[in-house]
């Protein structure tokens, strides 16, 4: 048995899952979700329903754990090997922009996706504000850094660049010279390529 069981869709945030697992080193199975007939063990380990999820087969006893931002951060934490995780000086960029993608940018993204825009009543309610303040404030830091804790590629960057790749491939996001550059970088990435063949091979064969 490998390390991890990766339940996971090829068109879904699985994607940001698998890149993780890819640029931890991670050895692990996956069991591919069918949205129309979803095994009994995802449910029982996700009674959400949704992907990515991922059970760790640690020697304690199995660990699940579910939203993509968390697959991350614990991946890099059980892989320290893989050089992920951040230095003291890098911590609280690490933590803020993880979770500023995660919460501010998935849904300033999402509500423009459905067409629901707070009013400036509303904005103190929302946890992204507005649309265009949640992407000024990621631009502003990603306008000064190559990339987000600076110099040096964490596992911030897979959530944050995740997000950013798919809100401009979507053409939600605005191609801002600071998103475009930095977008690229993280296509760059050696894990990013392989994880991203692996599933662009499931949608064309799911496509057939």
């Amino acid at each position: 048995m490998a390390d991890y069981t990766f339940f996971t869709n090829p068109m879904s945030r699985g994607q940001i899952a698998r890149w993780a697992l890819h640029e931890a080193g991670a050895d692990y199975d996956q069991v591919l979700v069918d949205w129309k007939d979803k095994p009994a063990a995802f449910l029982a380990a996700n009674p959400m329903g949704k992907v990515p999820t991922l059970i760790h087969h640690a020697e304690d006893g199995d660990r699940v754990v579910t939203e993509a931002a968390a697959i991350c951060l614990y991946l890099a934490e059980m892989h320290p090997e893989a050089g992920l995780l951040p230095n003291d000086s890098e911590m609280a960029d690490y933590y803020r922009w993880t979770f500023f993608a995660s919460g501010p940018v998935e849904q300033a993204i999402t509500s423009r996706s459905l067409r629901f825009e707070p009013t400036p009543e509303q904005e103190a309610m929302a946890g992204w504000g507005s649309f265009d303040r949640t992407m000024d404030a990621l631009e502003a830091h990603l306008d000064n850094v190559r990339w987000v804790c600076g110099d040096r590629f964490t596992m911030a960057d897979v959530y944050v660049g995740s997000s950013v790749d798919w809100g401009l491939n979507f053409g939600v996001m605005p191609p801002r010279r600071a998103f475009v550059g930095y977008a690229e970088r993280v296509q760059s990435r050696r894990a990013y390529k392989a994880a991203k063949a692996v599933d662009n091979a499931l949608i064309a064969e799911m496509r057939k």
